[in-house]
């Protein structure tokens, strides 16, 4: 918004109304009044609509003083968001003074929409209200969080007409909004001018070069300061923090130490955000033995920073401890949690988590359903993932991180097998980020799509979207997934040739994955030795999976052996080395290799499936016998078989070790994960229900085939995600067409 369209000269004096009204009683009366002693141990909004009913009953609501009180509770509570309430209860004010003007100004530039507050001021000014020196700082600080600098320019115009521009608390947030905006130099500028520089001033400076990457000119700043408080010492460790400088960050807070500055909350709060982002877990624990030390072991927010330490290192135990010990828990403990369970792919716990949450009756806001969308996705919890689309719809309008949950909303819905949903989203957005085209292009891949992701690509280009390196990664996964290899090497060169971007290893191991599918070795081997990089693990994996598909046993030896070297404790290559094998009827070397896992003492991933039925989430692994409906999945497992028999399905037993009897095998397969999960959707959904699984391996051949004739035997459109990619089956044929 502008302020240019309200004038800016100053309005006559008799306009001006800053005296209480005159039939406010004495003041001594009103400040000791039983209402307002009330209102500060109030903390919910239903308490608040109490008190104020009885300042109605009293006749205090009509006294500035008394209402300048309970529309600062509002704004200010940390208990509950009132700037809803504190709004209604304004407007009913007909002559509220400028405490109360300066008290909503505040409130509204402490809230998500701080630009609000900057229209809020223009009512003001228009109505003839002089602002003073308490007005600017809020202002200023709603333009350094809205990052709204034309409108910050012209709050520092108003500054220098109303005579504020040599008050200090003014002045330095005059810095600290240049700072913000990045306009570092008019930062500099108006400290320069300064006959006055105070360490508030220093710090407003220090944070604007450190929080941009100039920790050289933060540093600088910093020594000069005379008298270093702590606020100026949180800066300097903050900035460098941010950056990612956590040894600089680390260093400083020790020397702040030896300073014999005693820490506060916001340091704190700062290094252990510095050892849990670098992994430094034994420094994060001699911090919180210094915490426990010093008494602030209930610090609310501390002791969510120790949550976020543990959870991020690892040591979810001490983490979820921490949080099951405290007394009160603000929607900062429940995301902080779930936010690590998440990171460390503990997904079901997550969502428990976040259910529990919801039944404590607290609020989640973005950065929840930013942790928990991930772990709907994971799971394939599509229903939970819908009702947070309701939830955000309702309740998060003009949040900040809009566009970054619309994205989050489209991976979800990819992932879950809703790619129709993932694209109503993304068609829904009125502003897209590059993010938003990536992950609706990846979505589109991942779900055998190709042509609509090189449609989507076009599309972004003609509304002048530049590519980055994530957008050619979803394209060339895109002619993976759909063995396009001719599109796929033209992508490849345009990347390089027309958007001038280096390929980095995922780029290079979509095209070996391509060309390992084509039976172009070869040509595979070229690129690996023409790459400025090793190849990993993935992309030996990749070839060594091409060989088994093109029976190439001496080429799967020496992809084996360069899979083993780079990753020797994963069990994944012997098995797939032993596979291959068993398929070539090589027995002996199969029982050379499952010798060998046993004596590294490795065993094979089992094979997991997961299916949400009623918002439920319900894993199996092959064999499974656990479920409480175990004997209605495995009678329904018969009926399959039996069906699948009279369709002529015979099932490949070949990669199935050769000393199990032949009808053992079979029992083998029929008892896979996806098996399991198939059959528990049948007997748990009407008929004609879409089941949507989700694997934590590749699909197998043998279950591939079979799922295909369940979906024409069932009428039952069957969607399964597997490592690799997404398969509709419908009507007896996969959108994959054989090709993964």
């Amino acid at each position: 918004m502008m302020l240019s369209y309200h004038p800016l000269t100053v309005p006559s004096c008799h306009t001006f109304h800053f005296l209480p009204s005159s039939s406010d009683p004495p003041y001594d009366i009103i400040r000791s009044h039983t209402s307002l002693s009330l209102l500060l141990n109030c903390k919910t909004l239903k308490s608040l609509r109490k008190i104020h009913a009885q300042m109605i009953k009293t006749g205090l609501h009509n006294t500035n003083y008394a209402l300048s009180k309970l529309i600062e509770l509002c704004v200010l509570s940390p208990h509950f968001e009132g700037l809803t309430y504190a709004i209604s209860v304004f407007e009913t004010i007909q002559e509220p003074n400028q405490l109360i003007w300066n008290t909503m100004l505040r409130g509204h530039a402490l809230s998500s929409d701080p630009v609000s507050s900057l229209k809020l001021y223009v009512s003001m000014i228009s109505l003839g209200l002089l602002p003073n020196s308490y007005t600017f700082p809020f202002l200023l600080k709603s333009c350094a969080k809205s990052n709204t600098l034309r409108e910050g320019q012209q709050i520092h115009g108003h500054v220098l007409k109303f005579g504020y521009g040599l008050d200090l608390y003014v002045h330095t947030s005059l810095i600290s909004m240049y700072a913000q905006n990045g306009r570092l130099e008019d930062a500099q500028q108006v400290f320069d001018r300064s006959s006055h520089r105070d360490v508030v001033s220093y710090t407003a400076l220090i944070t604007g070069y450190a929080s941009r990457g100039y920790t050289q000119s933060a540093q600088k700043m910093f020594d000069e300061i005379p008298d270093k408080d702590v606020v100026s010492w949180n800066a300097m460790i903050s900035g460098y923090v941010e950056t990612g400088y956590y040894k600089e960050a680390f260093e400083l807070f020790e020397d702040m130490m030896k300073s014999n500055v005693s820490p506060d909350e916001s340091t704190m709060v700062t290094v252990l955000s510095a050892c849990a982002q670098s992994g430094s877990i034994e420094l994060g624990r001699q911090v919180h033995s210094w915490i426990d030390d010093h008494g602030f072991g209930s610090n609310l927010k501390i002791v969510n920073a120790l949550i976020d330490l543990y959870s991020k290192c690892g040591e979810v135990a001490t983490a979820c401890g921490l949080f099951e010990g405290m007394s009160y828990k603000d929607v900062v403990s429940w995301n902080t949690l779930i936010g690590g369970y998440t990171h460390m792919s503990l997904y079901k716990e997550a969502l428990l988590l976040f259910q529990e949450m919801l039944r404590s009756n607290e609020s989640p806001n973005d950065v929840t359903m930013l942790s928990i969308l991930p772990a709907c996705a994971h799971l394939g919890a599509i229903d939970i993932g819908r009702w947070i689309h309701v939830y955000i719809a309702k309740k998060l309008k003009g949040v900040t991180n809009a566009s970054s949950l619309r994205t989050s909303l489209i991976d979800m819905y990819a992932k879950c097998g809703d790619i129709e949903a993932a694209h109503q989203v993304f068609n829904s957005m009125l502003h897209r980020s590059l993010s938003s085209w990536n992950a609706m292009i990846f979505g589109f891949a991942m779900h055998g799509r190709a042509n609509a992701a090189f449609d989507l690509f076009s599309r972004m280009r003609k509304n002048g979207i530049e590519p980055d390196g994530i957008t050619f990664v979803g394209l060339l996964s895109a002619c993976s997934h759909s063995g396009m290899l001719d599109l796929g090497r033209r992508i490849f060169r345009s990347m390089t040739q027309d958007y001038n971007i280096t390929p980095k290893l995922e780029h290079y191991g979509c095209m070996i994955d391509l060309l390992g599918h084509s039976g172009l070795f070869n040509e595979a081997k070229e690129m690996i030795n023409t790459m400025p990089m090793e190849p990993d693990g993935v992309i030996w994996c990749s070839l060594l999976k091409a060989c088994k598909t093109h029976g190439n046993l001496e080429l799967a030896e020496s992809f084996a052996q360069n899979l083993m070297k780079v990753e020797p404790e994963n069990p994944g290559s012997y098995v797939l080395l032993s596979n291959i094998y068993a398929t070539a009827g090589e027995w002996n070397k199969v029982a050379k290799i499952r010798a060998l896992l046993n004596n590294k003492g490795m065993r094979k991933v089992p094979g997991g499936s997961s299916i949400e039925i009623n918002s439920e989430v319900h894993e199996f692994i092959i064999g499974d016998k656990v479920h409480p409906r175990n004997r209605e999945i495995y009678g329904m497992l018969e009926e399959m078989e039996v069906l699948l028999e009279k369709a002529g399905f015979v099932p490949d037993t070949s990669e199935v070790l050769q000393e199990i009897e032949e009808e053992w095998k079979e029992g083998a397969l029929r008892h896979h994960s996806e098996k399991l999960a198939i059959a528990f959707g049948l007997i748990s959904t009407k008929p004609g229900t879409k089941l949507t699984i989700v694997k934590n391996l590749r699909i197998c051949r043998n279950c591939h085939e079979a799922t295909k004739l369940i979906s024409k035997i069932y009428r039952r459109e069957i969607i399964a995600r597997d490592r690799a990619r997404f398969h509709h089956f419908r009507d007896g044929v996969c959108s994959c067409n054989d090709c993964w």
